[in-house]
């Protein structure tokens, strides 16, 4: 029995798009064309067209409900997308997929799962170990050296349920850099952390980024993006702008992105003010 669809067939939407592509750079860890998003028919994305530059900070920025963390969850393969296409390097996400890393948002993790700090970081060696596999000596060795490099390394044997909220979140960051990825995706990664936790983090991001790795990350807080980010997307349902921080975070792309909001838009005035004067590190 026939029903008129195949389905390896793309949908006509896709493949207009697909047909219509512009040439993207292989070079490019994240290349997004006509991307759209939508939950129960309502559009939550609509026609995203984005290109990464490689080995760069790029930070997601816009205000609740624009659909940030649906972008990267899109990209990631975590939730569907309605028409679009997307690639790293210029290959599928099951093609790259063992050169991406993933952070996802603390509060989407089940913290009393019975396991241990180095057995959640040991899980960014899957790939390596292998399912059903033993985690081998060397592997363990691997996984306490990335706990290290976050300061958690004297956490190794404890449960994550008894870890506070920043622990929590070292932990998971040094999960995946475990997986010793090119590209590192991170929703929201400074999102109840205490201030140490942030530096921590701020630091182990420079430090991949001098290894000639990229990460993007969904990002809160539109002060620290001059100090913390390279690039910034401004994002509301679209990409409102896109490029270096030091041309496309600018109070009248600010304005376009979040509207009225203008004690907001003040502090990142403010904060690229202090930028551009030289009080932050760049």
């Amino acid at each position: 029995m026939t029903t008129g669809i195949h389905p390896a067939l793309p949908d006509p939407v896709l493949a207009q798009g697909l047909a219509e592509r512009p040439e993207h750079s292989p070079e490019s860890p994240l290349s997004i064309h006509a991307m759209t998003v939508a939950y129960q028919r309502k559009p939550v994305l609509w026609d995203v067209d984005y290109d990464a530059p490689p080995n760069k900070l790029i930070a997601i920025v816009g205000p609740n409900g624009a659909g940030k963390s649906t972008l990267i969850k899109a990209c990631l393969g975590l939730v569907p997308r309605a028409s679009g296409l997307v690639e790293f390097w210029g290959q599928e996400y099951k093609r790259a997929r063992s050169r991406i890393g993933y952070v996802p948002q603390r509060e989407s993790v089940d913290w009393d799962f019975p396991v241990s700090a180095l057995d959640v970081v040991c899980m960014g060696r899957y790939r390596k170990i292998g399912w059903c596999r033993p985690v081998s000596r060397a592997h363990k060795d691997a996984a306490l050296a990335c706990l290290e490099r976050v300061g958690m390394h004297e956490f190794a044997k404890r449960q994550i349920s008894q870890l506070s909220g920043g622990q929590q979140q070292r932990v998971f960051l040094a999960r995946a850099l475990a997986q010793e990825s090119d590209l590192y995706v991170m929703d929201e990664p400074f999102a109840g952390v205490d201030a140490a936790t942030e530096r921590a983090i701020v630091e182990v991001l420079r430090e991949l980024k001098t290894t000639g790795k990229t990460v993007v990350a969904v990002h809160h807080d539109l002060q620290t993006v001059p100090e913390y980010f390279d690039d910034v997307i401004l994002l509301n349902m679209r990409v409102v702008a896109s490029g270096p921080v030091r041309d496309v975070f600018t109070r009248e792309n600010l304005q376009r992105t979040y509207g009225g909001r203008l004690t907001l838009l003040s502090e990142a005035a403010e904060a690229m003010a202090r930028a551009a004067s030289g009080e932050m590190p760049a």
